[in-house]
């Protein structure tokens, strides 16, 4: 199973065939729509005239990405701040895994590894690193050992919490539902 998303099929697709298509979603997927985080990839792979890869997104000069990323419409609502986020991002692809994206789950040992790796890429704290674990699980199966207690609550089946639960619209509805709860108890704890 992989992830489906409502979002144009095309962009569906690259997500299900590149890794880094796929990293890159969950990288932008703060602040912003995830229909519009995980389409992003696929628009900057149209800007760019091809699929770039980690190494050329990693030594691509950064004023000439925060452009590409700008454009209208910008690719996050953060156009600067992002584009330099993906660019670390690859740059720790580059210098850990060869700058192969799908090395960062591929040969983790365990969950505790997979969850360890993710968490120290830029811009990954523990819920994020969380949450791409339960997709790698969920969608892509990336199941190394220990991997749904590595994901936390989002590693639950039939948890219905994050990208990584959305199969259909039902599914993206109930996701939405689970995040505006959560938001709404959130603030009522702020008092």
């Amino acid at each position: 199973m992989t992830l489906s998303l409502p979002i144009d099929p095309e962009a569906n697709r690259l997500l299900e065939r590149s890794p880094l298509a796929l990293l890159t979603g969950m990288v932008l997927d703060q602040q912003i729509p995830l229909e519009k985080a995980f389409t992003s990839p696929y628009v900057l792979a149209q800007r760019l005239g091809h699929e770039p890869d980690a190494r050329e997104l990693a030594g691509h000069d950064p004023e000439a990405l925060v452009e590409v990323f700008a454009r209208p419409p910008a690719l996050h609502r953060f156009p600067k701040a992002m584009a330099a986020r993906v660019q670390q991002v690859c740059q720790v692809l580059v210098d850990r895994y060869d700058g192969d994206a799908a090395r960062l789950w591929s040969d983790a040992a365990d969950g505790r590894e997979l969850l360890r790796r993710i968490g120290e890429l830029p811009g990954f704290g523990k819920q994020k690193a969380q949450i791409f674990v339960a997709l790698l699980g969920k969608r892509y199966d990336v199941r190394p050992e220990g991997w749904r207690e590595a994901a936390g609550g989002y590693g639950e089946p039939e948890a219905y919490r994050s990208v990584a639960d959305i199969t259909d619209p039902e599914s993206l509805r109930r996701v939405r539902e689970f995040k505006q709860a959560a938001k709404a108890a959130a603030r009522a704890a702020k008092g």
